[in-house]
């Protein structure tokens, strides 16, 4: 809290007139609004710069002689929760990687435990050196279509809408209920009116999205062309460019970001991995392959910075100017955002910074509650007259799906894989305790000759969801996620070849992020020796059950039709 005491000391030191607490020397600063590069030292007093362009003197000094500051990156648009690792440790695992502030849904765990779920993430935002902000999940269940953990109501938000880490209203994502003024939806909506609520849109156009728009809604991470983003830029829609460890749309949207657009655009991962953030990055990555592609520099680090402040409302951050707030990434090179330091509400962060964090009880350790599966429980059952059924289609890099067709064998254990044709099984199964469902149907895309993939992982309702080539092992797979209290499995020949167990909420590891990477490894490797042709295996097999991303979805109620908004008869 500033005090009238903190608050003389700011501006005694940003004179010159009293020493600051930090101060970083011969920076090479950019300006993300003008472009321009000025080699200056940064004063800092608690969590606020107090001075650019002069020389000052601190407590702590550092040398910055060839090195650049950039704003502290803001990630848009995430759910910790699919980083499999804690809030505390994705701090951990995110922060040296330039990102200062991320926009939390808890959409995920709260699917699972509802109410529970957010306040837990809630405690831990309290206690990260990143600043967590959440908003606030607006579609928990996403849809009526499938069984989920909890149900949240307007009543079940307006206790934390008030909370200092709240920003507004999560991405709404049904907006069917939307486009039909649902009394649930409206009601959420007329809470946050005079707030930020984040959008859900994927491949909405036209008149329906001037509806959508209509309730109030200001932002979208869904877009995936470039024709798409720019007819919601034209109607006032900030467009968030993903790249996460499945989702990949920044390759398509990047011609958008320019020097016309860059106070409209800002960047997301919504979601990556630590396998993915140890390879490759985290929002750093996207900056580098934006400028690598050839999108205006300092627009670039505008987006990732001063415009995501701006668009969500944060008015104290996304500049590295006196009176705001100190959350800088220092990079080796501009191009090639090569982060060596962060500033973190004015703290140099370092191994030990973590160390000093409080711990958070974890919760849902005990949130699977499916019976143990035999293979006879994956039999499909022909329909009479149906010569060809539909197949959820699968492409890497992306979480939409597509509906292609099948003609399949059957024999007395049902319909049968076509392992030559890349079609193979899926099923989920309601893993919450409330009617054991079990979807079932077909896939193509994953490439698997053998064995079975399973994850507890399955947006948005996390269900336990696997693929296989044969029911055998797909029981295996699942059994086996079930008696780890979540998680990933990959099985072949009967035996659970890798796992990764996921015990929080069946979300998330209570393991360090290092040790999740390295379990990543062994599950990927484990995958590609069934044939999997999908760099990311695991979280398509989440996304096969979001029956809010068309075009065909699976849940444990059957499969869905995104298009029609019903189940395939």
């Amino acid at each position: 809290m500033t005090t009238p005491a903190l608050l003389t000391r700011m501006i005694m030191a940003g004179q010159g007139k009293a020493k600051a607490d930090l101060v970083i020397r011969n920076m090479g600063l950019l300006d993300v609004i003008t472009g321009s590069v000025t080699v200056t030292d940064i004063a800092i007093v608690a969590d606020r710069i107090v001075g650019t362009h002069a020389r000052y003197e601190g407590e702590v000094e550092i040398d910055g002689s060839g090195r650049f500051a950039v704003p502290g990156f803001i990630d848009t648009h995430l759910h910790i929760e699919s980083s499999l690792v804690t809030p505390l440790e994705f701090d951990r695992c995110v922060l040296p990687h330039g990102v200062t502030t991320a926009l939390c849904d808890p959409h995920e765990i709260a699917n699972v435990l509802g109410a529970e779920g957010i306040r837990y993430f809630l405690d831990c935002a309290d206690r990260t050196i990143m600043d967590v902000r959440i908003n606030l999940s607006s579609c928990v269940p996403a849809t009526p279509f499938e069984t989920a953990g909890a149900q949240l109501e307007i009543d079940d938000l307006l206790p934390f809408r008030d909370h200092p880490k709240v920003v507004g209203l999560a991405e709404v994502m049904n907006f069917p209920g939307v486009l039909n003024a649902d009394p649930g939806i409206l009601a959420k909506l007329m809470a946050f009116q005079d707030g930020h609520i984040d959008g859900h849109a994927p491949l909405l156009r036209g008149e329906a999205l001037n509806g959508y728009l209509a309730a109030g809604i200001r932002t979208d991470h869904e877009a995936t062309s470039a024709e798409e983003a720019r007819e919601k830029l034209a109607k006032g829609m900030a467009i968030l460019i993903r790249e996460g460890s499945v989702s990949k749309d920044l390759a398509a949207l990047a011609e958008v970001l320019d020097e016309n657009t860059s106070s409209f655009v800002a960047l997301c991962t919504d979601d990556r991995n630590p396998l993915d953030i140890a390879e490759e990055g985290h929002l750093d990555s996207s900056i580098r392959r934006l400028i690598a592609i050839g999108r205006p520099l300092h627009h670039v680090y505008r987006a990732a910075s001063h415009s995501a402040a701006r668009i969500f409302g944060l008015r104290d951050r996304g500049l590295i100017a006196p009176g705001w707030r100190a959350d800088i990434a220092i990079l080796d090179t501009l191009e090639e955002c090569r982060v060596s330091d962060v500033v973190a509400g004015g703290q140099l962060v370092t191994p030990e910074l973590f160390e000093k964090r409080s711990s958070v009880v974890p919760v849902g350790l005990h949130s699977v509650k499916a019976q143990a599966v035999n293979a006879s429980d994956f039999i499909t059952e022909p329909k009479p007259g149906q010569n060809r059924i539909p197949v959820i289609g699968v492409r890497p890099g992306l979480i939409l799906t597509f509906r292609e067709e099948a003609s399949l064998s059957a024999t007395a254990e049902g319909l049968q894989p076509d392992i030559e044709s890349d079609v193979i099984k899926v099923a989920v199964i309601e893993r919450h305790g409330k009617n054991g469902n079990i979807g079932r149907a077909f896939v193509t895309g994953f490439g698997l000759k053998r064995g079975a993939i399973a994850s507890s992982v399955g947006h948005d309702s996390h269900n336990l969801t696997v693929v296989g080539a044969n029911d055998a092992d797909m029981a295996v797979a699942v059994n086996r996620l079930i008696e780890l209290g979540g998680g990933f499995a990959v099985a072949d020949g009967g035996e659970v070849k890798a796992e990764l167990a996921l015990p929080l909420a069946g979300l998330m590891s209570l393991k360090s992020f290092e040790e999740v990477a390295e379990d990543l490894h062994h599950l990927r490797d484990a995958a590609k020796t069934l044939g999997c042709v999908l760099p990311e295996p695991f979280l398509q097999v989440a996304f096969l059950a979001l029956p809010v991303i068309p075009h065909l979805k699976m849940t444990d109620r059957g499969l869905f039709d995104v298009d029609r908004f019903d189940f395939v008869s």
